[in-house]
């Protein structure tokens, strides 16, 4: 399928937006070790939570976890200490992505895993069983989603965990998050220095839960506010705190240099915060950033940046080429058919210095089966109209998007 964005001339909107899925995520992996008898409430709707809710519902033989890279690593270490054998796969994408780190940190451990194909990625045979825990050396640079799938099991390991990240340490606000909701359900887990986290052999505690709504969602209408042509452009955002430990909420600021302000505001009836953006009226006209805490932001900022004309550099976007697709390649060529040239640099920068080409008429934005490349590219049509192949992969993080956008006023037109 393929749609046509056209955006309204106002943009005057309130909107629900869908729960965290990284904290929706790391919720299920607790909760289920916890022995939970309760589902925390306000759990996220989209593909990567759905598919690992179905996994724990009915435990089936094969596990296929579809496009969800976060599932995928999560699951490995979740099956690999519960009882039974499963094998975990996904889509083809997915057996192309690197998993080895993680094996070999887990059977370090004691993990009983087989590659079923190719070595070093899925599918993976997992036959879980009690393990005893102790000390593993992880690299720090691969990919946070490791160190996070590796501390969530420490609690229930009889030694517990003692994990030394070596290298560069990336993203590290999602091992905070992910410290942070451990100890939300009675783990006692925490950093002992610089690169090493400890976490003691201590059962995780049921509990009722409420998950926060996602930042990284509410970074699409950070950029719809920051592209319109309405100066009094107003989005509100229920359910955000200000003092989120969701490594996303970075955005807030990020935006402040591309003529954003967002304003909290705690509604009495409710207690919830309100979160309004509206235009600031200031804008770098140049931007240098480093993304390795904040990788699934870039490509929202990089599209931003060159509808706006902000020239950027962007640094900390090695993950970016193991994602659902090759970001960097994607933003490049995808960026082109809109009239921006941009370059890369040793795999994990990213930079526009301004040059620009001739748009390609008539052309239309591919998502290469990747949920941000679709909604990174959707606020394009605050500026002009803008078709994108492929809509629905937005149900990976954000599934009410296009319902949305249409409450906002946008039109959609849709073609097979």
């Amino acid at each position: 399928m393929q749609i046509t964005l056209t955006a309204p001339a106002k943009l005057d909107i309130k909107i629900s937006l869908p729960a965290s899925k990284s904290i929706s995520n790391r919720i299920l992996i607790i909760y289920s070790l916890s022995g939970g008898s309760m589902l925390p409430q306000n759990l996220s709707d989209c593909d990567d939570t759905n598919v690992i809710i179905d996994a724990m519902r009915y435990m089936p033989d094969v596990i296929d976890i579809k496009a969800a890279g976060t599932a995928m690593r999560f699951m490995t270490a979740y099956l690999s200490v519960m009882r039974g054998t499963h094998t975990i796969t996904g889509t083809e994408r997915m057996k192309h992505r690197p998993i080895g780190v993680l094996v070999e940190a887990l059977r370090k451990l004691g993990a009983d895993i087989e590659y079923v194909e190719s070595e070093g990625y899925p599918p993976l045979r997992i036959t879980g069983r009690r393990l005893t825990g102790g000390v593993v050396d992880i690299p720090g640079n691969v990919s946070s989603q490791y160190i996070s799938a590796l501390l969530m099991i420490g609690p229930v390991l009889d030694r517990g965990l003692e994990l030394r990240l070596t290298g560069d340490i990336i993203s590290r606000p999602y091992i905070d998050l992910t410290l942070w909701l451990m100890r939300e359900f009675g783990a006692d887990a925490e950093w002992i220095s610089g690169d090493s986290i400890s976490v003691k052999p201590q059962p995780y505690k049921n509990r009722e839960y409420i998950i926060e709504n996602d930042w990284s969602g509410a970074s699409y209408w950070y950029e719809m506010v920051a592209l319109s042509k309405d100066r009094d452009a107003t989005v509100q955002l229920a359910g955000l705190t200000d003092g989120s430990k969701q490594g996303d909420s970075v955005v807030k600021y990020i935006f402040s240099l591309l003529g954003v302000k967002t304003i909290f505001e705690t509604k009495e009836e409710s207690q919830l915060q309100m979160v309004t953006l509206k235009k600031s009226g200031r804008c770098l006209p140049r931007l240098e950033y480093d993304f390795v805490n904040s990788p699934d932001l870039a490509q929202t900022v990089v599209v931003t940046c060159c509808m706006l004309g902000v020239k950027f550099h962007f640094r900390g976007l090695a993950t970016l080429k193991i994602k659902e697709t090759d970001r960097i390649t994607a933003l490049k060529t995808e960026m082109r058919k809109l009239g921006f040239v941009l370059t890369d640099r040793n795999d994990s920068e990213l930079i526009w210095d301004g040059t620009r080409c001739e748009p390609v008429s008539g052309s239309s934005i591919d998502t290469y089966n990747d949920h941000r490349m679709a909604l990174a590219f959707a606020p394009v049509s605050m500026q002009q109209a803008v078709r994108i192949n492929n809509p629905e992969v937005v149900t990976k993080s954000y599934p009410c998007f296009w319902d949305d956008l249409r409450h906002a006023g946008f039109i959609i037109d849709e073609t097979k």
